[in-house]
């Protein structure tokens, strides 16, 4: 097990067990083989004779390679007094003051052990409203949002890391422009991704150019009327200047629900990967595809057959996972378990392509991703169906999609394409399934007090196969920000080495797409724009996702925030020159 600086300090500072003292009580291999541990003796639960120990060897191995990680409080929790080992959760807000102050501790209690949470607010009556039981008037969804966004404020995840939301509101309800414009002001719920919930009943007026209803939530009374165009003009406007609101498409989202009548899903988790019904959660895990390649002939190939087996090892660990999980609150226990969802996905996408010598922004990669989560997926329902057999079928099964197609399944959903913000950085690898986002760059809000530098360690290795004069290219590299200019990577290499903000934002959109085909929850990725980018094509970029049946999407124009996560280390002015490839977004191949 190899581990790079920066991953031994996430590692220090976020995931290894510590004394009574403070003092380091675990070594990173003893971590994989608490958690490896744990996980395995959930065979124990259907089994009595179950070989523990094998399992347990196959979990160690899996994640010890980095093959496979799963989410943060799993590497953090797992045999632990604490155990509550699942990344998402959807938490209800009603209307009355009670059911709003009961969110706000269920987040809370969740969010110390680790969770995010997403919430709707598009139940909450909108501001000015009359509230009979006081006579008073409601302040509206916005300004109960600020209440959640300063508690999050003061609780850490597990202690190790701050707090994170999902604030929705659908596009129906009174007071959208309020809240598509709260962010414009940097440093206002800071704690909050925020995504407008759009239906298709808006998109149909959009693209009429007329006027659509306005609901009360709690009346059921439409209340007024907004012009489709002028709303999504705002929204694209606030997206531009400042990254947020996104925007999820319900109706898109609801349409490919695999439990019916189970209640219409409102929100995600905070980075959007897992719409999500009231009190469920979700458990996620990432193949390492970095890793899944075998040498032939000198050059690199997809290795089916590992891809195969740590299929089937991820999906029976997160299955297991559900089992010894400790859950927070009593209601999303039961509700969990009833559908067993989970939430397989992917790292190293953008590494493999490289191995791989496959430009990110090509036909060829849009094919390759297609190709390999199809592959994924089918072998997550195999994998599923067979601990269907041996554990049964998940409780709302007979309720579910699968009854009609004749298949017995263990798990309502199987899989998503998660951020893997910090377990990329412990496998060494590019996070989801995003491009580069730059060869060299510094990376903030990872630990607390320290910023993480990085540079791509198989930019590196290339430099040096090729004999290059590494320090000199690295220098060369600081003052351009990027490779073209660079004579040695001039034509294949320097497209094999294209990061995000040099790939035009349709090719970020087709690749998320193409994962989108064969992820039955949803696929979380950020369309990066160079900052000359201009609210037109924001404007493109969310109608082009509409129509190639996104479930969401994020856009975010660099330079657009004064903090921002990541940062370009060298040339600060390089996005704005005229390096981009042009790719027309109304040109769908997929």
């Amino acid at each position: 097990m190899k581990l790079s600086k920066n991953a031994i300090k996430v590692l220090e500072a976020r995931y290894l067990q510590r004394d009574k003292d403070g003092k380091l009580s675990e070594s990173p291999e003893e971590l994989f083989l608490r958690v490896a541990k744990s996980i395995a003796e959930a065979e124990k639960i259907f089994n009595n004779n179950a070989v523990v120990n094998e399992k347990t060897e196959h979990f160690y191995d899996m994640m010890t390679s980095f093959d496979f990680l799963p989410n943060s409080p799993t590497l953090m929790n797992a045999g632990t007094p604490l155990g509550q080992l699942s990344a998402c959760f959807a938490i209800p807000v009603g209307d009355s003051l009670d059911e709003i102050f009961e969110a706000v501790k269920n987040m809370a209690l969740i969010q110390k052990t680790g969770g995010g949470t997403g919430f709707s607010f598009s139940r909450l009556r909108p501001k000015d409203s009359l509230v009979h039981s006081s006579g008073g008037r409601s302040s509206g969804p916005v300004s109960f949002m600020k209440i959640f966004d300063e508690a999050t404020e003061h609780i850490k995840q597990g202690g190790k890391r701050r707090g994170a939301n999902m604030g929705v509101l659908r596009v129906d309800h009174p007071d959208i422009m309020e809240f598509i414009s709260v962010k414009k002001t940097e440093g206002k719920l800071r704690n909050f991704n925020l995504s407008v919930g759009i239906t298709d009943r808006f998109m149909d007026a959009l693209e009429r150019g007329e006027e659509y209803d306005l609901n009360d939530p709690v009346s059921g009374k439409v209340t007024g009327k907004l012009n489709a165009r002028n709303v999504f003009d705002s929204i694209t406007c606030s997206a531009w200047e400042c990254g947020d609101p996104g925007v999820l498409f319900l109706d898109t989202i609801n349409k490919s629900q695999t439990v019916l009548d189970s209640g219409s899903i409102e929100t995600t988790n905070p980075c959007g990967e897992l719409p999500l019904l009231e009190y469920e959660s979700c458990n996620l895990g990432s193949i390492n595809l970095s890793n899944m390649l075998l040498e032939k002939d000198g050059d690199q190939l997809v290795d089916w057959k590992k891809l195969e087996t740590t299929v089937g090892n991820a999906v029976r660990f997160l299955d297991n996972v559900i089992e010894v999980n400790r859950f927070p609150l009593k209601e999303i226990e039961t509700v969990t378990k009833r559908n067993r969802k989970i939430g397989l996905g992917v790292m190293g996408f953008a590494d493999m392509l490289i191995k791989l010598k496959i430009p990110y922004v090509s036909e060829e990669a849009i094919i390759i991703a297609e190709d390999i989560m199809s592959f994924i997926y089918e072998n997550a329902v195999s994998a599923s169906s067979l601990l269907a057999e041996e554990r049964g079928v998940f409780p709302s099964w007979r309720k579910s999609v699968y009854i009609g197609r004749g298949l017995r399944i263990r798990n309502a959903t199987l899989t998503s394409i998660a951020p893997t913000g910090t377990i990329s950085i412990i496998a060494g690898t590019s996070s989801g399934i995003e491009p580069l986002f730059a060869l060299l760059y510094e990376r903030k809000n990872v630990l607390a007090n320290e910023n993480l530098f990085e540079i791509n360690p198989i930019f590196l290795e290339y430099c040096r196969i090729n004999n290059l004069d590494t320090k000199y290219v690295v220098e060369q590299l600081k003052k351009e920000g990027t490779l073209r200019n660079i004579k040695e990577f001039k034509g294949q290499s320097g497209d094999i080495f294209g990061t995000a903000l040099e790939i035009p934002y349709p090719q970020h959109i087709r690749i998320q797409a193409a994962f989108q085909k064969h992820v039955d929850n949803s696929v979380s990725k950020t369309i990066n724009m160079p900052y000359s980018s201009t609210v037109e094509d924001v404007k493109d970029a969310y109608l082009m996702a509409f129509r190639l049946a996104c479930k969401g999407i994020t856009i975010y124009r660099y330079g657009s925030r004064q903090q921002q996560v990541l940062d370009i280390e060298g040339g600060q002015d390089w996005y704005e020159k005229e390096y981009f490839l042009k790719c027309d977004p109304h040109e769908c191949k997929l």
